[in-house]
């Protein structure tokens, strides 16, 4: 398929002379896509330059053929945008609040526009609390409201920025669940650096470090890399505070005064460490980015549910 998203040569710098973005060049396709890198990585620069939000320094993107600065206003006809911090008007229902903004986006007709929310509301499960005030919501319903509202006038593309930010365990799995429903037919660009986001729905992930695309390919591409690299070893409780140099610790488990310690090999191979099995994404997305001299304490990751 044809890609939707086209970005060649992509750079942006900042007043001051911060480099964010430098030489991005990125095609973006039906489905579920992931942009991974950690905070200050440039994720949040390049969304705003794909939703016509700011102007590249210098190269172009176009969204479905159109160029987002030279066709900014048709460009924005084709986006549905989910913003890290996202709320409506509390003291409204769900069905009104949904019910204005399709009237916004220029749905005037009352009897379609009930059609368009009644459905967007069933496929994103809120159909259940349609008349519940969204101050009653929680934390995971408002998100949901937030995808439908992104939803509402039919877009060819669907971008959220961090968009499980404050979200529990379980909240979180049932939005990933729906962006992999979503993704089916249409592109959702998912900018995030908590690699569980991205879900089983994600077949395609480029990774941003220090403004460039380090890596692009599928999740299975990344997970292969890392072999060799994600190792376990068993030492006693107070041998462990001589690995910390050598392996980036994932996972600790006591057992009979051994700790059983699972991590990204550091600095060469560690005597007694084995490889891994069953490697996790995140724990790709660690050892790839070890390598480029990043920790766990930077990449503020969280262990998928």
């Amino acid at each position: 398929m044809d890609p939707v998203i086209v970005a060649e040569g992509v750079r942006h710098v900042y007043k001051g002379g911060t480099i964010a973005l430098d030489d991005v060049n990125l095609k973006v396709g039906t489905g579920l896509f992931g942009l991974l890198g950690a905070n200050g990585a440039g994720k949040s620069t390049l969304m705003r330059i794909i939703c016509t939000l700011l102007v590249p320094t210098s190269g172009s993107v176009r969204v479905n053929g159109l160029d987002v600065v030279a066709d900014r206003r048709k460009v924005r006809g084709l986006f549905g945008y989910l913003p890290q911090q996202f709320s409506a008007w509390r003291l409204q229902t769900v069905e009104e609040v949904l019910d204005t903004l399709a009237a916004m986006s220029g749905l005037k007709d009352k009897k379609a526009r009930r059609q368009r929310v009644g459905a967007i509301l069933e496929s994103v499960g809120l159909a259940k609390v349609a008349d519940r005030r969204v101050k009653q919501l929680s934390g995971g319903m408002t998100r949901r409201l937030g995808v439908a509202q992104a939803l509402v006038h039919e877009p060819k593309v669907l971008v959220m920025d961090e968009p499980t930010v404050g979200l529990d365990p379980e909240e979180r799995l049932r939005f990933r669940q729906l962006m992999a429903d979503l993704g089916r037919e249409r592109v959702i660009l998912l900018s995030t650096h908590i690699v569980a986001d991205l879900g089983s729905g994600c077949s395609d992930l480029a990774l941003l470090h220090r403004g460039r695309i380090e890596f692009r390919g599928s999740p299975a591409e990344l997970v292969a890399l890392a072999a060799g690299k994600v190792v376990e070893i068993t030492v006693s409780e107070t041998a462990e505070a001589e690995l910390v140099d050598r392996i980036e610790v994932v996972q600790r488990r006591a057992d009979s005064g051994k700790m059983n310690v699972r991590g990204v090999l550091l600095n060469g191979a560690v005597a007694g460490a084995r490889p891994a099995a069953d490697i996790t994404l995140e724990e790709a997305y660690l050892a790839f980015m070890v390598s480029r001299g990043r920790h766990l304490d930077d990449l503020d990751m969280v262990e998928s549910n």
